[in-house]
């Protein structure tokens, strides 16, 4: 198994190397525009970066605007899975408004954050909030239904209500698909903060940083702040999907799925 995730990684590093690669040539033999810099530029540009102290408190900016929307969503979707998992007439009530607003673009609503609230910082909690919100409600609400119902009537005959069903069968057995949620919603908290930071730049951010350089005419520090963006997103994906992995190994066995 390790040998395997060995050759997945190198699998994926050498096609990393081999688009890079194709960039550069292709920058060399002038297929690329003249105003992009050279992919080898780009790539000095990132690895300075870090010694730039207003970089490293721009990233530190999105990365505070991301764990503190992506924790409030965790608590306020969860719960609110767990609720209308949990009593079905509330949930088909509710069910057509969250199929209205989960399709509507968070791009879309950065005019409204912004207006409501003034601060960039605000206004990138909120929206990080409303849009992992969807993943993590969705992905509890199917992780209920994936419960066993015997369990509950196991726990039931017993004499245990609805709460204690809830929280000692339902919510355990769903967690799996909740773990998943929240590893969508890491990913998605990058691409919501780095659009606020791009429009409303005056609270910091790497879309602050991008906006400066674009401002100054640094295409290699532009195409070099999104770079870095991808490195910590992708980061957090392999550290959610390990944590994910030991936490939840029975669940993969139970599904077949590989630990």
């Amino acid at each position: 198994m390790i040998d395997r995730r060995i050759a997945r990684a190198a699998l994926g590093a050498a096609g990393v190397a081999g688009f890079l690669a194709v960039a550069e040539v292709a920058g060399r033999l002038g297929i690329v525009p003249d105003v992009l810099p050279y992919a080898s530029r780009v790539l000095v540009t990132a690895a300075e970066l870090p010694l730039e102290t207003r970089f490293r408190a721009d990233v530190l900016a999105t990365l505070e605007a991301c764990v503190s929307g992506l924790a409030i969503a965790i608590a306020v979707a969860v719960p609110a899975g767990l609720l209308l998992g949990t009593v079905s007439f509330l949930e088909r009530s509710v069910r057509p408004l969250v199929e209205f607003l989960r399709p509507i673009p968070s791009v879309a609503l950065i005019p409204l954050a912004m207006f409501l609230f003034p601060v960039s910082h605000d206004a990138k909690v909120a929206l990080i909030v409303y849009t992992c919100s969807w993943p993590l409600l969705i992905n509890t609400l199917y992780g209920l239904s994936d419960v066993d119902p015997l369990a509950k009537d196991t726990l039931r005959s017993f004499g245990f209500g609805p709460l204690a069903v809830a929280l000692r069968v339902s919510l355990p057995s769903a967690a799996p698909f909740i773990a998943t949620g929240v590893r969508i919603a890491v990913s998605v908290t990058l691409i919501v903060a780095v659009s606020v930071e791009l429009l409303a730049p005056g609270g910091g951010g790497i879309g602050a940083f991008q906006s400066l350089a674009g401002s100054a005419n640094r295409t290699d520090r532009m195409l070099a702040a999104p770079l870095w963006a991808g490195v910590i997103g992708l980061a957090a994906n392999l550290l959610f999907a390990t944590a994910e992995r030991r936490l939840f190994r029975w669940h993969g066995a139970r599904t077949g799925e590989p630990a």
